[in-house]
């Protein structure tokens, strides 16, 4: 019973990854909806993330007795994740839906280097080759010939390196913070979001949105898609190796690409495609590297 209950939990689990995925390759969709409406995805990503905030709000509450247990590095998970999630959304907003993905989606590449400078990861050869072929796709991407650099050529592109760069932090304070229940993690994600989105209203003085009721609850619908988001590729991570579960989020860039020419016929160059292929692929050899490293870990013990 127990082999079957286990067989039946993996088609669960890919469906889990593929539906966070594809939600996440979509969002951008919406967003542009409500600041076409009237409400700023700063204001909508607060509205959201609040919604899934409070929802965590019981789990939080019974872990009590272990807060002051809890390490320093659970405050610094809270705010990258706040700014992660917030300079991706807003960086959706500002540029190309596919630049910005690809860029996003460096963060393996990252994580590498910060695994190795933070936590003493070792860094093979093959981990070098395959940043030195994300970094080559992303010269292919940010090049242009009127400015001749590669270097970002707008607002959005900075953001999605940016959300990128701290996507990888993230990460790392997560293999750091393992020994921490994962409810109190999400619930940290979630009210991180929730401050880092308040701080930037308050800074640029963004007026309270004068908007339907109607905008209003389609905001607080999202954030029930978030949370719902959460707990499936949580669920799926859990039940599956890390290596097969980062192929299979790679889904979100093959639903923000078909995404993006089908509803507002954006269309990436020959040479962006390139590079975007290149991240692409990086990627994915970054997902085999971490199954290499787990087979060896399982082989010495």
């Amino acid at each position: 019973m127990i082999q079957i209950s286990q067989r039946a939990e993996y088609p669960l689990a890919i469906a889990g990854i593929l539906y966070s995925s594809a939600m996440w390759g979509l969002i951008w969709y919406p967003m542009r909806l409500f600041e076409a409406a009237g409400m700023s995805v700063v204001w909508v990503t607060l509205v959201m993330y609040l919604t899934a905030a409070v929802i965590s709000l019981p789990s939080l509450w019974m872990y009590r007795g272990r807060w002051h247990e809890l390490p320093v590095e659970l405050l610094w998970l809270m705010l990258i994740a706040g700014i992660t999630n917030l300079t991706f959304l807003v960086a959706l907003i500002e540029g190309d839906v596919m630049r910005v993905m690809l860029l996003f989606f460096l963060s393996p590449v990252w994580t590498i280097l910060i695994g190795r400078w933070w936590l003493g990861e070792q860094l093979s050869q093959r981990a070098v080759m395959l940043m030195l072929l994300a970094m080559a796709g992303t010269v292919m991407m940010l090049w242009h010939p009127d400015f001749g650099l590669p270097w970002p050529r707008g607002l959005g592109d900075w953001l999605g390196l940016i959300a990128g760069l701290c996507f990888s932090i993230n990460n790392v304070l997560s293999r750091k913070l393992a020994a921490v229940p994962m409810p109190l993690k999400i619930s940290a994600v979630f009210w991180g979001v929730v401050l880092i989105a308040t701080l930037v209203l308050i800074w640029q003085s963004i007026e309270f949105p004068v908007v339907s009721t109607s905008v209003w609850f389609w905001s607080v619908f999202c954030g029930l898609i978030i949370l719902t988001m959460t707990i499936s590729v949580l669920y799926g991570l859990a039940r599956m190796p890390v290596y097969r579960s980062a192929v299979i989020i790679l889904f979100e860039l093959v639903v923000a690409a078909f995404a993006a020419w089908l509803l507002i016929g954006e269309v990436m160059s020959v040479r962006e495609w390139i590079g975007g292929s290149l991240i692409f692929a990086a990627a994915y050899g970054v997902a085999i590297l971490d199954r290499r490293a787990s087979a060896a870990r399982r082989n010495s013990v």
